[in-house]
């Protein structure tokens, strides 16, 4: 169950979430399709760099309370916790009896929250909950609750993230680079990547965080057309018809994959 200062309650369902959705929904959440298809892609290990990379980055500040807006499947959540204790267990760190880490999965998609929370946990000392709610909207969480928050191609409220976040915590986000996915662009399949998407970023977190870290990865994936269906499928591109079938296509395919991991820093705004 949870409380609010104001004394109200809200009870976790069957799934395992809470969902704070109030009013009517001008915007919707991945589908259970969109989420099948990220399954299908991210399991086969094409965004394995870039899961370790985050991991790498959020373990290093030891967190206890990890909070993933824009969570979908829980794939990066996951890596970011199997990153945490493989810390605690590492032979050049220090022994320590400390608390488990409590993480929150937050999505506007129920089903991208229900599918994060039934996947369980890394680490049986952590917890993983899942939260309903709308990332543009005051967030549902308290001041200072969160000692990092990652935030993986999903949209970002700047000042709700210096409030939930704890002083001196870490924002973690990934954006795509223009290179992402230039084949599938340039074949009609996929969206175009705004050119400036690092630039707004930095702008638009300028007051209350200061930028600390900045990881590029880069790589040529060999797909096949199954591959190139599911990761067409699993993000913006699918609410868009393409002007093929990318299932259709015969034989593998080069596609190019492109990210930028930004770290900032909580300040005082």
């Amino acid at each position: 169950m949870l409380a609010c200062s104001n004394g109200h309650r809200f009870d976790t369902n069957r799934r395992g979430f809470a969902s704070l959705i109030v009013g009517s929904r001008k915007l919707i959440g991945d589908s259970a399709a969109m989420l099948d298809a990220r399954d299908t892609f991210l399991e086969r290990g094409w965004y394995t760099e870039l899961r370790d990379a985050l991991g790498a980055l959020v373990a290093a500040e030891s967190p206890l309370r990890v909070i993933d807006i824009g969570c979908g499947t829980g794939y990066y959540l996951r890596g970011v916790l199997a990153a945490i204790a493989a810390s605690r267990r590492s032979p050049d760190s220090p022994p320590v009896q400390a608390p488990g880490v409590g993480a929150l999965a937050m999505d506007l998609s129920a089903a991208a929250v229900a599918r994060t929370v039934r996947a369980g946990l890394i680490d049986p000392d952590s917890s993983t909950h899942g939260l309903v709610a709308d990332v543009w909207s005051p967030l549902p969480v308290r001041d200072g609750a969160a000692d990092v928050a990652i935030n993986v191609f999903a949209p970002r409220n700047p000042a709700e993230f210096h409030r939930i976040l704890a002083p001196g915590a870490l924002l973690a986000v990934v954006v795509p680079h223009p290179g992402h996915l230039q084949e599938l662009r340039a074949a009609g399949l996929a969206l175009d990547v705004h050119g400036n998407k690092t630039d707004d970023l930095v702008a638009g977190l300028k007051f209350g965080f200061h930028l600390e870290s900045t990881e590029d990865l880069s790589r040529v994936l060999l797909l096949s057309p199954g591959d190139v269906a599911a990761l067409i499928g699993m993000g913006p591109s699918s609410h868009h018809a393409p002007t093929t079938d990318p299932a259709d296509r015969s034989g593998s395919t080069e596609v190019t994959v492109a990210f930028r991991l930004l770290g900032f820093r909580r300040t005082e705004a």
